[in-house]
């Protein structure tokens, strides 16, 4: 699906503010993966997300998807390829437009060689849709989103990205700006969707339990290298308590984030 080969990200090399924000990475990720990514704050990973998905290039190395080289295409590019959910739950919608439109723009990007309109062939197509999120959206579609809650624009943006049909979603801490309650439903709509379309996913969470209880592999990142990459019986097997000891024989120091341990 992705493969990134000896990939290195360095900001202001050569100058008083280097930093090395990721050292050199070869990562392959399978259709079907589902990936969970956990590491301390400035371990790398929002940076690792940036270069699958086209944001900032590569020092060094590169990008493979369905065995071509992406390593220099742009992100609008990538996009038709690649969707991409962030923490802060307004960024995947337009506020200014209604719940229809969004949907319909976000339809078209999935098959953008069709013509198509918004007329009640597509209404009820959407409406279908937006039942499965369980939250009564179907009956706002001529709302604009400004008047939304951020935990029903996430859940929105979780499904309009999946009807888009990515070949690969990144989620980035999709769930942290979000209220526990809210957060709970985003997250099994997540399980949902990516079992159902078996999609092929990473995640970024600070929560080392939803670390091991979602997806089959999971990553641990440190100071910009990938320190572990666990799946099958022994990633069903793990603890937090688990985790924590690898990340200590692995780095011979205590994991530094207090976020992460105290997540529950």
């Amino acid at each position: 699906m992705i493969e990134l080969r000896n990939v290195s990200m360095i900001f202001n090399p050569g100058t008083v503010n280097e930093n090395p924000a990721i050292s050199t990475i070869d990562l392959k990720v399978r259709e079907g993966d589902f990936i969970t990514v956990i590491g301390s704050n400035g371990a790398g990973k929002s940076t690792l997300f940036n270069l699958i998905a086209g944001t900032i290039t590569p020092t060094s190395g590169s990008l493979h998807l369905n065995g071509l080289d992406i390593s220099n295409e742009p992100e609008y590019k990538r996009a038709r390829h690649i969707g991409r959910i962030f923490q802060n739950p307004l960024l995947g919608t337009a506020s200014n437009m209604t719940l229809e439109d969004n949907m319909m723009i976000t339809y078209r990007k999935g098959f953008k060689w069709l013509k198509r309109s918004l007329n009640k062939k597509m209404r009820e197509y959407f409406r279908s849709q937006l039942i499965q999120l369980n939250m009564g959206l179907e009956e706002r579609m001529r709302e604009n989103l400004a008047m939304f809650s951020g935990g029903q624009r996430q859940a929105l943006t979780l499904l309009m990205m999946v009807l888009s049909k990515p070949d690969l979603i990144l989620l980035d801490e999709h769930t942290a700006a979000l209220d526990p309650k809210n957060a709970e439903v985003v997250l099994d709509l997540t399980r949902k969707f990516i079992q159902e379309y078996r999609l092929t996913s990473l995640m970024i969470t600070h929560n080392m339990s939803h670390a091991i209880e979602f997806g089959n592999r999971l990553l641990m990142m440190d100071k910009g290298e990938i320190i572990l990459d666990i799946e099958g019986e022994a990633k069903r097997s793990l603890t937090v308590e688990k985790l924590v000891e690898k990340f200590h024989e692995i780095r011979h120091h205590s994991f530094e984030n207090d976020r992460t341990l105290l997540a529950d």
